[in-house]
């Protein structure tokens, strides 16, 4: 991999880090700025609505700019909206900095994706992503319990600051290990990209996208007030079972990574299916605390198993279209991480508690699963050979008829016999 490709993980790593920080930070977070953990929640609603909004459209307004000088641009605004989110005199005005945040790095997924896959030859895509996208994992497993554990000893906005410096030294990197300009023969064209993306396979892949990650996203972002009010966990423990859950998802991103480029779809089918058993698993058995936290890293893993196939496969679906189709799928994934915190906040609500997330998780799941094997029935349709098939051969001989046979067979004699005379 060149170094440029890890550097663009590094990015993912720092800005991920503030997506994902908030489900540990919740509970401080509310009784500073008085408001419910659901009410506290909805700040990674409001993140995410920004990733959907700001995904495709600044994928759209960077379109033609050098992908270095888009990264380093993005990570600037993203910098300053964190810097005025840890001054940010109360909920109201954090709220609307999430949502500028989350547009910068909504943009800035679009590009580092982009940027990785144009870096590496085409049979090393996948493992280029899987790279990028470890930069989230990596935040899951190092910057969430570093955040969550800033935060108690200090408090959330010190983790706000942390992140924004963190970003500022992946800023430098950026502009030191990231080649200006474009690949040789790319001329970005807005109009042509979206023609690229005319393909129903594509959005079907979108929709598997959303159902994937709202099915991860939906318990993780209740996780912490679920492990110490359901499950018994102490405060103290809650980042190392964080850090468990990012370990899971880092060993799920390495397989993912080795099995998504030639079986893209039995990768996302096992790992939905599995996603779906062990969050109805953790609904059930929250209460066990020795087997919550064995699922919270098994959830870790089949979340994450998916995601280098997720963000690959779009590309190979539509390969005319290297930025849209990744700011699309970005938009997609932050589909999910929008929807299922609140499906999640209305079932606490409703009063039915922490765990019940867990179920929410497992309908997300179920949905995916079937979206996988819908894209599998359309992929065998698609790859059918337009040849006749050996199934169809008979009738077609049945239908030549016996007199055409015997016609050929007559042929056959009577050029028989001109040979014979010609050798009289």
């Amino acid at each position: 991999m060149p170094p440029a490709v890890y550097i663009v993980g590094l990015g993912i790593f720092t800005q991920g880090t503030s997506e994902f920080m908030l489900s540990g930070l919740l509970p401080g977070m509310a009784g500073d700025l008085g408001v419910s953990i659901p009410d506290a929640g909805l700040l990674i609603s409001a993140f995410a609505i920004g990733m959907v909004v700001g995904a495709p459209l600044l994928a759209v307004a960077t379109l033609s700019w050098p992908r270095r000088t888009a990264l380093v641009s993005l990570q600037a605004a993203f910098v300053v909206a964190h810097v005025v989110g840890a001054l940010a005199p109360g909920y109201g005005v954090l709220f609307v900095t999430r949502v500028l945040s989350a547009l910068a790095y909504a943009g800035y997924w679009g590009v580092a994706v982009a940027t990785a896959v144009a870096l590496v030859p085409p049979a090393a895509k996948a493992r280029a992503v899987a790279v990028v996208a470890g930069g989230l994992t990596l935040a899951t497993i190092v910057g969430v319990p570093a955040g969550t554990l800033l935060g108690q000893v200090s408090s959330w906005r010190a983790a706000f600051w942390a992140v924004a410096a963190a970003t500022v030294v992946s800023l430098v990197c950026t502009l030191l290990f990231v080649p200006g300009g474009r690949g040789d023969g790319e001329r970005p064209s807005v109009r042509a990209e979206l023609r690229a993306m005319a393909r129903p396979q594509l959005w079907l892949s979108y929709a598997v996208t959303a159902f994937a990650f709202g099915a991860v996203i939906v318990t993780f972002s209740y996780l912490a007030a679920l492990l110490t009010e359901v499950a018994g966990v102490s405060e103290g423990w809650v980042p190392a079972v964080l850090a468990l859950f990012g370990a899971g998802g880092l060993a799920g991103v390495v397989i993912g990574g080795r099995t998504a480029e030639a079986r893209p779809l039995g990768t996302l089918g096992l790992g939905l299916g599995a996603l779906a058993l062990f969050s109805a698993l953790l609904a059930v058995t929250a209460r066990v605390t020795a087997v919550a936290i064995v699922l919270v890293f098994l959830l870790g893993l089949v979340g994450y198993v998916t995601n280098p196939a997720l963000q690959s496969r779009v590309f190979t679906l539509a390969p005319g279209a290297p930025t849209l189709v990744g700011a699309a799928n970005t938009a997609a994934f932050n589909v999910g991480n929008t929807v299922a915190p609140l499906l999640g906040g209305l079932t606490i609500d409703a009063g039915l508690g922490y765990a019940s997330v867990a179920w929410v998780g497992a309908a997300l799941a179920a949905a995916g699963t079937l979206g996988v094997l819908w894209a599998a029935r359309l992929q065998r349709a698609e790859r059918g050979s337009p040849a006749t098939p050996l199934s169809e051969a008979r009738p077609v001989r049945e239908s030549l008829g016996e007199s055409a046979c015997e016609s050929a067979r007559e042929s056959a004699r009577e050029s028989a016999r001109e040979s014979v005379r010609a050798e009289a």
